[in-house]
């Protein structure tokens, strides 16, 4: 979701991009975005190194989150490589080509403190088991003298959003009664930063959300408002967790409230989609549009 949308601004801004396909697919959207498919290994450097061979940056945005409705921390293994073997893998392709720039794929929670409270960049790592392999993927990156960007709950048009809507149509999403402010980032306000990133970032760590966190039951209302769909019914974090299991209903309960405040300060960054408000009016009228020219 993130790389066709950076590959097209990129591409739109004069860049010659490449993006890393595995199959033939994926070559046409990295081509439809207007960049290079390339093919390479993800966990090997030289084979990384020969398909970035003249690149000056390179950004790790690769991810593997499982889709499953009730997810235990062992269906993390193949991203927790990526975020590992993957980073280790780049970084060693980076020094091969000479790359000037590497920018990260990280996430907010990597710091959520335990207690709820606020948090920015210089926050102690959290306690969220699923975010210890982005955090290691961090250290590799600063200790290699590059760039960060942890990132707020993605939501998009084609992102896991348009399930969201279809399981609200059919009346199958909960609402949960205490569920906790989240930090949300829109995807084209992800690649936006990202681009910027690529372009002017040195060494640091920035995060980057929105204005506005909001609950998840907010959200969830919001956007069946729009759609027309019924109302999500309200249930307890106990029934919640029988159902979705007690990692999602956690993550979702737990608060996770940011800012990007440093990213505005020092890139003049400011979100398109302030709230999750504007961000769903884009998207279901992007949806829209979709359905009035035959689009899926």
């Amino acid at each position: 979701m993130l790389g066709r949308r950076l590959i097209g601004l990129l591409a739109g801004r004069g860049h010659d991009v490449r993006g890393l396909a595995r199959s033939a697919g994926g070559e046409e959207r990295v081509r439809r975005a207007g960049g290079t498919p390339v093919a390479a290994d993800l966990f090997d450097g030289e084979s990384l190194a020969r398909a970035a061979d003249g690149c000056e940056v390179l950004i790790h945005a690769a991810t593997s989150i499982p889709q499953k409705k009730r997810v235990s921390l062992a269906d993390f293994a193949a991203n927790d490589r990526i975020r590992r073997e993957g980073t280790r893998a780049l970084l060693d392709c980076a020094r091969a080509v000479g790359a000037r720039r590497v920018v990260f794929q990280s996430i907010v929670w990597a710091a959520r403190p335990a207690d709820g409270a606020p948090f920015d960049e210089t926050s102690a790592p959290g306690p969220d088991p699923v975010a210890r392999s982005a955090l290691d993927g961090e250290r590799m990156i600063a200790d290699a003298g590059y760039s960060t960007l942890r990132c707020g709950w993605f939501y998009g048009a084609d992102a896991g959003t348009r399930a969201l809507a279809e399981s609200l149509r059919r009346g199958r999403v909960a609402a949960i009664r205490g569920a906790a402010r989240l930090s949300f980032l829109h995807l084209d306000d992800a690649a936006a930063a990202f681009a910027i990133a690529a372009e002017r970032a040195g060494p640091g760590l920035w995060h980057v959300v929105d204005d506005e966190p909001a609950t998840s039951a907010d959200f969830f209302r919001a956007l069946a408002d729009r759609i027309g769909a019924p109302a999500p019914r309200s249930v307890r974090k106990w029934s919640a967790r029988l159902a979705a299991g007690r990692m999602s209903v956690d993550f979702l309960c737990t608060p996770m409230v940011t800012t990007a405040a440093k990213f505005k300060r020092d890139f003049r960054w400011m979100p398109r989609y302030p709230s999750y408000r504007q961000g769903l009016d884009q998207i279901v009228a992007q949806w829209t549009q979709d359905a009035a020219h035959g689009r899926p």
